[in-house]
């Protein structure tokens, strides 16, 4: 059985013999809904590549404290996957961000769309990133990720294309569209390559000016196959695709 995963800010310098006290409301999960024991083993991560196992030897109303008893610390794996996540409606943008963590993306960023059917604006915007972000950490925690993915600031298309354009010598960006001229089982992925983009497109659509500006900034449009996947789908299956043929899954 996996032992249980939990969030703490930091883990510099911990080693086996110290002592981790968790705090807030990571401790409270623990404590009052999990009802965590003393002496139950559980692994501590912060979510940048370290992780701790460790025996609880105390706990109380929103703390628990842990003695540590090994470590490991884990280099980010490469390819490095991006995934540009055209704002879904209800649902289905969480959903998107839960697979895309389960399968290891590094960086989720959200897209406003041209004919994307939300619309994160004001007050809104804040609590949808936030349940984005929560909804990354958790699945990170049950997919026991060392390495939590980065849910960034919702971004512009002009923002996107920046993006593609930043690391372009070493990086494979692809645009899903129904109507791509190559299949994504074509493109080439160089041996230099150190990071995946994949782009994915709104309910309504792409539009041609959307698809261009991406294919100026270095990105090429792709086809999955005969079907048209929805949103919050297409982006798990593209990325799995991808990893299917670099030295993370190969």
């Amino acid at each position: 059985m996996s032992l249980p995963v939990h969030l703490v800010p930091s883990l510099d310098g911990v080693a086996a013999g110290d002592s981790v006290t968790v705090e807030g409301d990571e401790a409270h999960h623990a404590v009052a809904v999990r009802r965590l024991r003393v002496g139950e083993s559980v692994v501590l991560t912060d979510g940048a590549g370290a992780a701790v196992t460790g025996e609880v030897a105390e706990t109380g109303k929103r703390v628990f404290r842990v003695t540590v008893t090994a470590r490991t610390d884990d280099p980010e794996p490469t390819p490095r996957v991006t995934v540009v996540q055209a704002l879904p409606k209800g649902e289905r943008g969480e959903l998107a961000v839960e697979v895309l963590t389960e399968i290891g993306a590094a960086r989720i960023v959200p897209w406003a769309a041209s004919r994307s059917v939300a619309v994160w604006k004001g007050e809104r915007a804040e609590k949808s990133l936030a349940k984005w972000r929560s909804t990354a950490r958790e699945a990170a925690k049950q997919a026991r990720r060392p390495h939590f993915p980065d849910v960034v600031a919702m971004a512009s298309t002009a923002d996107v294309a920046a993006l593609i354009r930043a690391e372009a010598d070493t990086t494979v960006a692809v645009v899903l569209h129904e109507e791509g001229a190559q299949r994504l089982g074509d493109v080439a992925l160089p041996p230099v390559t150190r990071q995946l983009i994949v782009v994915v497109g709104p309910e309504g659509g792409l539009t041609p000016e959307e698809i261009t500006t991406f294919e100026e900034a270095g990105a090429s449009t792709v086809r999955l196959g005969a079907e048209v996947l929805r949103t919050s789908t297409a982006g798990l299956a593209a990325v799995s695709a991808l990893l299917a043929r670099t030295p993370r899954w190969a």
